[in-house]
């Protein structure tokens, strides 16, 4: 999530990525209809997929900036912003939200959201299956206690079944993807892909039925280099991405390994490549 502010205000370019990343969608956290659609219009603009509102993020800075699930109490400030993001941008523009936050958590106060941006044009939705509690919890607790509602957002589907419903929440495996997609339209995974990233190399042949990826943990580590290579010329340094890529081997032997010596050693002004080949020498290669 990125917020309106630093987009209009940071001084850095917070929108830049890499073409090789597309499709890519962009996450706005905001709730002033106007600096919202400058935004949209700036994300389409650098080639951007999809623009998403977060209407779900329960920390202390957006609680204080009055977005993130702040909004779901303003289904109608939600569609306000919507549809002036909507009619900036031609790509599509989507809605991530919680199932309720604090005591209001009836099926009625989530539905009241979804009627309201669906009434200005909104059709794709994705749901984290938990309530927020914006008071008494950090935002990781928010992410773990509550607990998860998923057949609510099944009934969601059944009742909006012309809208695009996507999951979210402790989803871990592509086992339970296959599960929520029979009562679905998309699964998001977010901690799990992040921690244990290799996860993704089965997603397109067992969810997809495309040919089966055939990379090894290895070559996938070694087709980043020239990727380090052109940020790290660009001024990033190294541990910016290595640190990003400790999951890599998560459950394979020689794991702690790899990732003692990224941890150690990955962080100093001098370190690149022949660090990340040192730590791969840590893991046998299959």
């Amino acid at each position: 999530m990125i917020t309106t502010g630093a987009i209009i205000f940071g001084k850095g370019d917070y929108l830049a990525f890499g073409a090789h990343e597309l499709p890519v969608a962009l996450q706005l956290g905001g709730s002033d209809p106007k600096a919202l659609a400058e935004c949209a219009k700036r994300a389409e603009e650098y080639g951007y997929s999809e623009v998403n509102l977060n209407v779900g993020c329960p920390s202390d800075r957006v609680q204080n900036g009055s977005f993130g699930a702040c909004l779901m109490a303003e289904p109608q400030l939600v569609a306000d912003c919507v549809a002036a993001m909507k009619a900036q941008v031609s790509i599509p523009v989507t809605v991530k939200t919680r199932i309720g936050i604090d005591e209001q958590d009836s099926y009625e106060f989530l539905t009241a959201l979804i009627e309201a941006s669906k009434a200005v044009g909104c059709d794709d939705f994705i749901i984290h299956a938990r309530k927020a509690w914006l008071q008494g919890l950090s935002p990781k607790e928010n992410r773990e206690i509550p607990p998860l509602d998923y057949p609510r957002v099944y009934q969601l589907k059944k009742d909006y079944p012309d809208l695009h419903i996507s999951i979210n929440g402790g989803v871990k495996t592509l086992e339970e993807c296959q599960h929520h997609l029979a009562h679905l339209d998309g699964v998001m995974v977010g901690r799990e892909a992040y921690s244990n990233p290799f996860m993704l190399s089965q997603v397109d042949e067992l969810l997809y039925g495309e040919a089966a990826f055939t990379q090894t943990r290895h070559q996938v580590v070694r087709s980043m280099y020239d990727y380090f290579e052109s940020e790290m010329s660009n001024g990033a340094n190294f541990w910016h991405i290595a640190r990003h890529m400790l999951g890599i081997f998560q459950n394979q032997p020689g794991a702690r390994g790899f990732r003692r010596h990224l941890s150690e050693n990955g962080h100093k002004k001098e370190a690149g490549i022949e660090v990340m080949e040192k730590a791969l020498s840590f893991v046998p290669e299959v």
